[in-house]
């Protein structure tokens, strides 16, 4: 069921890739979906191991903001909706690439080259972290951004004429108002002290990041209104671009402009697939919590190839 192809195979320290067939997928047919985890550094080894290359003098504690804003969880998502959507559709098959350069050095779902005030208009942290001072730093780590970009390209170049993406990312429980500067880790912490932790408000359980700046919905109708009505079963509901719209400081945004109606990106909250939640730690991901929602992600998706009742 699990195969890689010669043109798409994981770079050690950058991209995993694994592509998922179904029992009746050609193995030389194009991919029907991708699924990007641009994010998908989880493991406190990610972080600490490429921090040890690096000679700009990092945050003290900075792997605390590493657990915090990494996302933990939607790998595992990723794989099991996979799964789920080849067993329903055993013709169909699934790439999924993981990045593994940590978000916390360097943002690989980020047009680097944007301006600070382009971050802040999209309300997302920065490309380049502003402790990334050594000019060395900076050539090794966009040297690793570019190899994996150049996957996500080449994995889909090999989309087929009617295949999609899904751009899978998780965010942690609530909106922490932090500057994202060399006083990161101190602020998280008090941030999250236990009697300030639950002031700040909380986020919606999943979110559809597909509102522009000017209002227009990029969203995949179908798929989002399955989705919602899948997860409304659980008791779940599903918020519009509550949490920050879809931007052009963002690679997705690129990602959903170049597939107009066939690009999902979405936020799940990492409650829903942590056990438990833990702010400063690598987190355990609970495998009955991350089927739970893959069963209805990989419904929704299903409707782009208008399978669904």
């Amino acid at each position: 069921m699990v195969a890689t192809m010669p043109s798409l195979t994981s770079i050690s320290s950058i991209v995993d890739v694994e592509i998922i067939r179904g029992s009746q997928a050609r193995p030389e047919a194009p991919i029907d979906l991708v699924i990007e985890i641009p994010h998908g550094a989880t493991t406190t080894t990610d972080f600490t191991s490429l921090a040890a290359r690096l000679t700009s003098p990092l945050p003290e504690g900075l792997v605390d903001f590493f657990h915090v804003n990494t996302d933990t969880g939607a790998p595992e998502l990723g794989l099991a909706t996979a799964r789920q959507l080849v067993a329903a559709e055993p013709n169909r098959s699934v790439a999924i690439l993981r990045c593994r350069i940590p978000r916390t050095l360097i943002d690989c779902n980020r047009r680097i080259d944007a301006a600070p005030e382009d971050f802040k208009a999209g309300k997302v942290t920065p490309g380049l972290m502003p402790w990334i001072t050594s000019p060395e730093d900076r050539v090794l780590l966009r040297a690793a951004y570019d190899r994996y970009v150049g996957a996500v390209t080449a994995a889909t170049a090999q989309l087929a004429a009617d295949g999609a993406m899904l751009l899978l990312h998780s965010y942690a429980p609530r909106e922490v108002g932090v500057e994202v500067d060399l006083e990161i880790v101190r602020s998280l912490r008090a941030a999250y002290a236990p009697e300030v932790e639950p002031t700040w408000p909380l986020r919606p359980e999943l979110d559809v990041i597909g509102k522009a700046l000017d209002g227009t919905d990029h969203a995949p109708v179908k798929v989002v209104e399955e989705l919602r009505r899948g997860l409304a079963l659980l008791g779940l509901t599903v918020a519009d671009g509550a949490t920050y719209p879809l931007h052009p400081s963002t690679l997705a945004y690129d990602h959903v402009m170049a597939r107009p109606g066939r690009a999902l990106c979405v936020e799940v909250r990492r409650d829903l697939l942590a056990d438990p939640w833990d702010p400063f730690a690598q987190m355990r991901i609970a495998p009955a919590k991350v089927e739970r929602l893959a069963v209805p992600l990989a419904a929704a998706l299903r409707c782009w190839w208008s399978v669904v009742s």
